[in-house]
């Protein structure tokens, strides 16, 4: 495995859990997107994600 820079290894960092793990954002798991944010971090706007609770989108017709 080649070696990582001290900048990739603190992004990792921000990913990793309580066992060394990899893991994203509940939001985030599901999505085919390559965009996951950090289980640590708070989603404040995806552009991707639309809650079915969230107001009406408007159509672009």
């Amino acid at each position: 495995m080649p070696r990582m820079s001290k900048k990739r290894k603190q992004e990792w960092g921000f990913f990793l859990n309580d066992r060394n793990r990899m893991t994203y954002n509940p939001l985030c798991r599901k999505c085919r997107r390559d965009c996951k944010q950090s289980f640590r971090a708070v989603v404040v706007d995806c552009p991707h994600y639309f809650s079915k609770r969230g107001k009406e989108r408007k159509s672009d017709d």
